[in-house]
Formats: structure tokens, sequence, C-alpha cells
């Protein structure tokens, strides 16, 4: 099967299973696993932060910033398909009990003119706005990259009002090999980041969420309380810290040939997407021009060998990976036009 679902799904390489079976491992929880230990610091290094922390997931991370950034009653400013808000399965009012506050956007992109009027001002009726969250690649806007002026523009603003910011950056490395903007840069301009080790960079499991040093102290207990606090972890890390030192400069390929599954869908009949708008590693295609409904394009994609996964009503999503080659995009093409022929 070619699986573009997403790119959660590749498999370990050789490298890294050996690097998990070879891994110097101590208790985590005391902070004696070497492998860890050297994993935070070369993901902070890379970062441009003071201190990282592993964590489980990607939305585990992100749930760690809302309740070390924020307290119940707080309010949090997200663009409205953002995956904090869309795919966390609602945690922030869960477990931090604080109130989003979705705004539209553009490509992921917040207009600065609505989040400004968007920061509460001082009133007794009022929540507090303690945290805006960015997103960067932007998963729903199609893998769209936030450009670094506007990630700047929109942290003077939060500066201006004493509240931090906060970047899912899930798919950061993808924006900074696409833009050629370092990831540092991009860490530089927001208070606190995650990024996850097991999308695109190949990992099997993990993220980093990486800030200020007493923050991530803070962000440690609260890791902790959730369960996330891991013994002979160095199992697991190990394959992230290869992931960062050798996978990132290959997301060029991801991206190339997205925008090559992107181009060909769009000479398909009935099928609609703008390949210009493909940035990184994510391609969205619209079916509703086709006369086959979601749930049997998706069976009949299945049943030639190609899986993809549903959007929206009309859209599919297909994501490149490292597990996917030049030889697969060519046959999922085929594919697809099997199916919109049959």
């Amino acid at each position: 099967m070619i699986d573009l679902r997403s790119d959660t799904v590749t498999r370990p390489s050789a490298a890294m299973r050996h690097a998990m079976a070879q891994a110097e491992v101590g208790d985590d929880v005391y902070r004696e696993d070497p492998t860890v230990l050297k994993l935070e610091e070369t993901a902070a290094e890379m970062l441009g932060k003071e201190a990282a922390l592993f964590v489980t997931s990607g939305t585990q991370g992100n749930q760690i910033a809302v309740l070390t950034h924020a307290r119940p009653g707080d309010e949090v400013i997200l663009e409205a398909e953002s995956h904090i808000f869309y795919y966390e399965v609602g945690a922030m009012a869960a477990l931090a009990g604080v109130q989003a506050r979705t705004l539209p956007g553009v490509r992921g992109q917040i207009p600065l003119s609505q989040l400004k009027k968007a920061i509460r001002g001082v009133n007794i009726h009022y929540p507090e706005t303690k945290l805006i969250c960015l997103e960067n690649t932007h998963n729903r806007a199609g893998g769209a990259i936030l450009p670094l002026s506007y990630m700047k523009e929109v942290y003077e603003l939060a500066k201006a009002h004493q509240v931090p910011v906060h970047l899912d950056g899930a798919r950061l490395f993808n924006a900074a090999v696409a833009s050629g903007v370092a990831v540092c840069d991009f860490a530089a301009a927001v208070d606190t980041v995650q990024v996850c080790l097991s999308k695109g960079l190949g990992a099997p499991i993990g993220s980093i969420l990486a800030g200020p040093r007493d923050w991530i102290e803070r962000a440690r207990k609260w890791r902790k309380a959730l369960g996330g606090g891991m013994r002979q972890a160095g199992v697991i890390a190990a394959p992230g810290l290869l992931a960062l030192n050798t996978m990132v400069e290959r997301l060029a390929d991801d991206h190339r040939r997205a925008k090559r599954l992107a181009e060909g869908l769009a000479q398909i009949p009935g099928i609609s997407i703008r390949p210009e708008d493909v940035e990184t590693n994510i391609v969205i295609a619209d079916i509703a021009g086709l006369s086959v409904g979601m749930a049997d394009f998706l069976h009949r994609l299945a049943n030639e060998g190609v899986l993809a996964t549903d959007f929206s009503e009309t859209t599919v999503r297909f994501v490149t990976h490292v597990d996917v080659d030049d030889v697969a995009i060519e046959a999922t093409l085929r594919a697809v036009s099997r199916c919109v022929s049959a």
C-alpha cells in the first residue's frame, strides 16, 4: 500500500531501530537518562531556546504549553481551524479550564487587525487573554507556511499587551526547509514552541517542547501530572535524536513530491486543486466535480493500493513523507485516474 494518509505513518529506519537497541538509558524522571538529556539539549540549541522537554506527542506538548501559560478561566486566542482547537479533543477546556477564542484566518494567518481587537482589555466582565497560539505549517490550510514577517508582527503585538505566544510547530522543520528560514528564526518569534519528531522527521514517537528554562521547569511538572513522566525513555529518544541530526534536509524531497502530486491531480477531470498553493508536504484536493462520493472514492482508491483521508465532505488529503518515493507518486496519480474513470 502507498500510505498518504499522514506523515505520522512512517516506519522507523534500520538506523533508528539500531539506535533504539543501543541507546544508553537511565531514569528520566530523575533526569538520569543521558539520551533524553542529549535530545533535549540538541533540540533547544536547534530552536534557539534555553531549554527543551521531551514529551510523548504533539498534543501533549501543546496542552502542557496551555497549562503552563494559563489558568482556569483565562482565554486563549487561536486560528479557527488550528490543530490545538480542531484536533485535540477539547483538551484546553477539559484539562486547563481555559476558554478558546477562535478567529478565522487566511491560510492560517489571523489578520492582525482582528487579532488586536480580540486581545481583552481590562474589564471585570472579561476573561484575561493569557496566550496566543499560532500553527506553522498549518495543517488545515494545506501545509501553508506562516511567513516569518507575519510571526514577528504577531509577536510584537502580543508583547505590547504582555501576552505570550506559543507555536504549534508540529511541522516547523517543513516550514524552515521550504522557506529557507532557519528554524531558530521562526522559534525566536514566539515564547514557546512544540515540534514533532514523529511526522516528517520520521521518528516513531515523541515531540519537543522548548522555551525559557524556568518555564520548562514548570512544564516538566505538568508533564508528570499528565502521566508523561517516562523512565528509561532513551530507547524512544534515540530515534528522535537521529531524526534531528539526519532527517531535516531530506524534507525537500517530500515537498517536491507533493508539488508533483498536486500538478498531476490538477490534470485529472473533476478534481479541483491549486498546485501553486502547495508549499510543503500536504496536498488537499476537492473531488466535488466527480460523480462519486467521498466514501466510495476512498474505497476505490484503497482497492487500487493507495490510502488517503477525507478532510471535509468534498476534500481529500494526501501527505508525502520519507516512505513515499517518486515511483509511488506516479503510481498514485495512475490510481486516482482509474478511480475517476471507473
